[in-house]
């Protein structure tokens, strides 16, 4: 066996929805994945490996969700996928509303990318991302970095299958300024929660008012990342879509919201799916954030990880 090329790809973890931007705003954070591929001359056996707090949960046959995206390109493009060994470090915990399933896909899409000569642009990859994600709240800024707005341009976009198959972007991403007094603090608990068990219990159909209720939030969340207004951030961060129906999924979800609001976040909201809380407060009080939402999980019976991380702001990265 001789490794004839190898890349490694760091992809940061994401937080989803913000609250009121339910499938269509997400900010990646300073907490990674890395993915190391190597080629193989001969037509070895698929070999995925995996280390850290939770290898063991990672899959290392073909289901593997990074070698499915690394295949995935390789069909678009209308050609084999070659031999393939995949180390994968984690940092990012799984099942958690941290956008893992993210970065397996970026990883895998941009790895083969680079190692097929890196055929496609950008914007070709991360139209691959969402198609295999199903929505772009997590995959656009796992890949890009910093805080994203992505929308359609039309009817909802259907991707090609195969390169040339049909030309453009249907999306239109956007990105939104984020103020450097802002730290996003996530409180990482003990259990999971898959995204599609928190799908099933959101309703098939809103009232205008909730609608209206959102577009306006979305609205202000927009202007309050931007600005660092206080206020607009303490009204912005609510919805009516998501997380009055997800909350019950979370354990003592109530009881740290209040926490960290006294202890002077901006408000605390579901990151993603769930089942990460994640709170936003300005620098000055970000300790104290963290150190009280800590303790009033740990009230509930639940043990979780609280870290103060930072915005990511460059996306996927390439290593050789």
């Amino acid at each position: 066996m001789s490794i004839i090329s190898t890349v490694t790809v760091t992809v940061p973890a994401t937080t989803a929805n913000l609250g009121p931007g339910f499938d269509c705003i997400g900010a990646a954070l300073t907490l990674y994945n890395h993915f190391h591929f190597s080629l193989l001359e001969e037509a070895e056996t698929l070999k995925i490996t995996a280390t850290g707090k939770e290898a063991a949960k990672v899959k290392t046959d073909d289901s593997n969700l990074a070698y499915q995206a690394f295949v995935k390109l390789y069909e678009y493009l209308g050609q084999s996928p070659p031999s393939v060994a995949i180390e994968i470090s984690l940092g990012v915990p799984l099942a958690r509303g941290l956008g893992s399933s993210a970065t397996a896909i970026a990883g895998g899409l941009v790895g083969a990318n680079y190692l097929a000569g890196e055929p496609l642009t950008p914007v070709e990859v991360m139209q691959l991302a969402i198609a295999i994600e199903g929505h772009p709240d997590n995959v656009v800024p796992a890949l890009f970095g910093g805080c994203r707005l992505a929308a359609t341009k039309g009817e909802p976009p259907q991707p090609p299958l195969t390169k040339g198959g049909q030309g453009g972007c249907n999306w239109e991403i956007c990105d939104i300024p984020w103020h450097s007094d802002i730290v996003p603090i996530v409180a990482i608990p003990d259990f999971e929660l898959s995204t599609a068990e928190a799908r099933k219990v959101l309703p098939t159909e809103y009232s205008k008012a909730d609608a209206i209720f959102n577009a306006a939030h979305l609205g202000l969340l927009v202007r309050g990342l931007g600005t660092g207004n206080a206020d607009w951030l303490r009204s912005a961060m609510q919805d009516k879509i998501h997380q009055p129906y997800r909350q019950s999924l979370i354990k003592g979800y109530s009881t740290v919201r209040f926490a960290a609001i006294a202890a002077g976040a901006y408000e605390m909201v579901i990151s993603g799916a769930g089942p990460t809380l994640l709170a936003l407060a300005s620098a000055d009080v970000a300790t104290a954030v963290a150190a009280a939402m800590a303790q009033a999980w740990l009230q509930e019976g639940v043990t979780p990880e609280v870290r103060s991380l930072s915005l990511d702001t460059q996306g996927a990265k390439i290593s050789t």
